[in-house]
């Protein structure tokens, strides 16, 4: 494993900003979502572009706290936080925190050891390789429902 640190950090860039290997990924579908848009619920009962990408960027800041030692135990409302401006300034500023706190894990990333990898990221939860490769796996998952919201 003596570059999986290195291997983890390029799926994680991949999923996040591409290119991947399954189509676009999270800022490739972002790259055209504006507030209004983003802000839409084309699907009732689904949760919208908005709040798919503050819940991305909720559990990307989950995984750097819980690599610096919080448990990052999220609450209803950070898990998906509200949207209650939606003006541009306020989309823009949305994207700066997915941005941001995409970056701040990628360097958590690099601060590690691969010897580290098979160790918990906390007492009683799972390690940190299936952690980093959990981030990998819902920026994916939540990028195939932006993509559905932006065909509906």
């Amino acid at each position: 494993m003596e570059h999986e640190l290195t291997r983890i950090q390029e799926q994680l860039a991949r999923s996040f900003a591409g290119p991947a290997w399954h189509g676009p990924s999270v800022t490739e579908l972002l790259n055209d979502v504006d507030a209004a848009r983003a802000f839409a619920r084309p699907i009732a009962g689904a949760h919208s572009i908005w709040e798919l990408v503050l819940h991305i960027a909720a559990w990307n800041g989950a995984a750097t706290r819980r690599l610096n030692g919080d448990r990052a135990d999220l609450s209803d409302e950070e898990n998906f936080p509200p949207v209650t401006d939606t003006s541009d300034d306020a989309w823009a500023k949305t994207l700066e925190l997915l941005q941001n706190n995409h970056r701040e894990l990628t360097e958590a990333i690099g601060r590690l050891d691969n010897s580290s990898l098979d160790q918990p990221i906390l007492e009683g939860m799972t390690s940190i390789y299936g952690t980093l490769h959990g981030v990998v796996q819902h920026n994916l998952y939540h990028a195939g429902q932006i993509a559905l919201l932006k065909k509906a």
